[in-house]
């Protein structure tokens, strides 16, 4: 889902302070569960023998790694802009979406190398015991309502940083469910499969990771909004009053939220505290009805053919 394309003016009645709140709740209630996880998942990996299920606890341990990231990012994105930041401090959401992605990158890169460790030497892998079948099952229901709930309460607030951190759990929850389909074929007799399903656990995290970093690294190098998203900001401006076209419109992330550069053009024989009148209204249009931060407006002016602009100027609309 992209945060960025809803266009509804119920979107800016979300404070930073709501959506911080929000922010901070959910992850703290994901912290809770994944530290539960963690212990759960890597002390009975240990205990069965199952390489699958440690390393699903280590997944969680990222999981837990990257809530605190979550929280330490929230905190600070909050801050009032300053003489070092002058449009704030969102893009700390967008380094902390890069942080996550470098630790699930990390982290499913380990998980291949055990792997891969683990296959070249069938022989050694042990059968696990049962009981790792009903820790990965309680696991990926756990995940599975995390991952709903912080999937709600993300898109509720419209926040990109928590819907990245809503599927991180969704990531898991799909490792569990491989897990326990590798301990259900280890059990059977075919203990290769535990370690296979590690080895699938590894590759999703690494996909995930590289997606999560690559995305905000080209949001952290003001990337531009896709051309749905421009067109219907370009069409709030045209449907400004007195606003006869607009050039040259860019746009570039800032964590959440938008940054809008426009040149826009009026009628020519207005002054210009009535061009300027026009501008302002523009920029509270599309700041209302977009997820913009700000919106620099250039003037310009719009000679119409069918005017004699050696007349007086006329009132504004």
């Amino acid at each position: 889902m992209n945060i960025s394309s809803i266009d509804d003016p119920e979107d800016r009645l979300h404070s930073s302070s709501e959506r911080s709140r929000a922010a901070s709740r959910s992850t703290w209630i994901s912290v809770a569960v994944n530290l539960l996880l963690t212990v759960a998942q890597i002390a009975a990996g240990l205990l069965t023998k199952s390489q699958g299920l440690i390393a699903d606890g280590i997944h969680s341990l990222s999981d837990l790694i990257a809530d605190f990231v979550v929280l330490l990012a929230n905190h600070h994105s909050q801050k009032d802009a300053d003489m070092d930041h002058p449009y704030g401090h969102q893009r700390f959401e967008t380094a902390a979406s890069l942080v996550l992605g470098v630790l699930l990158l990390a982290v499913g890169v380990g998980m291949l190398w055990s792997s891969m460790t683990k296959l070249q030497s069938p022989d050694l892998i042990a059968t696990v015991h049962v009981g790792a079948l009903w820790v990965a099952c309680g696991a990926l229901v756990a995940k599975e309502l995390l991952f709903r709930y912080m999937l709600a309460v993300a898109k509720r607030v419209k926040s990109s940083m928590l819907v990245a951190n809503a599927w991180h759990a969704r990531s898991d929850a799909a490792s569990s469910l491989v897990v326990g389909v590798g301990i259900i074929g280890n059990l059977a007799g075919y203990p290769v499969l535990d370690p296979i399903a590690a080895a699938i656990v590894g590759f999703m995290v690494t996909r995930m990771g590289w997606n999560f970093g690559w995305d905000a690294l080209h949001d952290l190098m003001d990337r531009g909004l896709d051309v749905a998203q421009t067109q219907a900001i370009l069409k709030t401006l045209q449907e400004t009053p007195g606003v006869s076209g607009v050039h040259d419109l860019r746009t570039r992330k800032m964590g959440d939220m938008i940054l809008v550069d426009a040149h826009i053009e009026v009628d020519a024989t207005l002054n210009v505290e009535q061009g300027h009148d026009i501008a302002v209204l523009a920029r509270e249009r599309v700041m209302q009805h977009h997820h913009v931060l700000n919106l620099m407006t250039h003037v310009d002016p719009f000679k119409r053919p069918d005017l004699d602009h050696a007349k007086p100027n006329r009132p504004v609309l």
